[in-house]
């Protein structure tokens, strides 16, 4: 029985054929998204769902029996737990008044597909390996949106208290200017004031009209050059590091058992020649004995 769990479970028809079912499951998720159609056809829809679960539970059920007598052992692969952990929330028991948790748990299922995809859990492992050092990255943007931020308060905060009126309004507001969103409207109300800039229609904000045109530019032009060109660039290059990582990881992983069945071989190869010379010896004796016999 293992052998044939074993066989199914490492079926490439049995994986397509899974990796096609979490596709329908999304499908299935977005039809739901369009009220009118899902009411139209609720008993469709339910049934898909049913079957759905179901043939994830089959699938956990052939993992684990390929694992023989140690099923257990199908839990060790933090995917697998991954997969089993969704499958479980939704089984869990939602009343109506819970509707939209069972349906974000619906939700979960498209995420199956992480799982069946090995380019996508080298993408999962490349992020998960990344935190540590993107934790650092972290730490030193918000310190320089910190700093930036308490100097846009003092320096701006009469003229453009749309923007930077108090500090967590800055420091939204150079979130908006890091990501290059209409950051240079935000540049040119301090270049030249909000009397002169941008503060059309809502005049009665602007009390405090002072155009700084040389200090406006380069505190953002600075903020944009480190922000989004230095820092932002130091993300990716910690994403690209671990992605190196993560593969190499993988390529380690899927090298191992073929060194181990080289190892195999080679131990095979040493007793087979071990054995060769013991039967040489025999032969050699049973000739000996043989010669001695005939001249007997």
């Amino acid at each position: 029985m293992t052998e044939t769990f074993q066989r199914v479970a490492d079926n490439k028809l049995f994986q397509n054929f899974v990796t096609a079912i979490i596709v329908l499951a999304g499908i299935v998720v977005g039809i739901e998204t369009y009220h009118d159609f899902a009411s139209q056809h609720h008993g469709i829809l339910n049934f898909a769902n049913q079957a759905i679960l179901w043939i994830f539970v089959v699938e956990i059920v052939v993992k684990m029996g390929a694992e023989g007598s140690k099923p257990w052992r199908y839990f060790l692969d933090p995917w697998n737990v991954f997969d089993f952990a969704i499958v479980a929330v939704c089984f869990m028991p939602f009343d109506a008044q819970y509707v939209a948790v069972l349906r974000l748990a619906r939700l979960l299922r498209v995420l199956k597909l992480v799982t069946a995809v090995p380019k996508l859990q080298i993408l999962v492992s490349t992020l998960l390996k990344s935190i540590p050092s993107m934790f650092y990255v972290s730490v030193l943007l918000m310190l320089m949106f910190y700093l930036y931020a308490c100097a846009a308060v003092f320096l701006y905060g009469g003229n453009d208290p749309v923007h930077f009126e108090n500090l967590q309004i800055a420091m939204l507001s150079l979130f908006r200017v890091v990501t290059l969103e209409d950051w240079t409207d935000v540049m040119y109300i301090q270049m030249y004031g909000c009397a002169g800039y941008g503060y059309g229609g809502m005049m009665e904000l602007c009390t405090d009209s002072i155009a700084r045109p040389i200090t406006g530019a380069l505190f953002f032009v600075s903020f944009v050059m480190l922000g989004t060109m230095v820092v932002m660039n130091l993300f990716i290059g910690v994403i690209m590091s671990s992605m190196e990582e993560a593969q190499s990881d993988r390529n380690d992983e899927n090298a191992a058992p073929s060194k181990s069945l080289q190892g195999e071989l080679e131990g095979l190869q040493k007793q087979l020649e071990e054995m060769q010379e013991h039967l040489g010896r025999v032969s050699k004796l049973a000739a000996d004995e043989a010669k001695k016999t005939a001249k007997g």
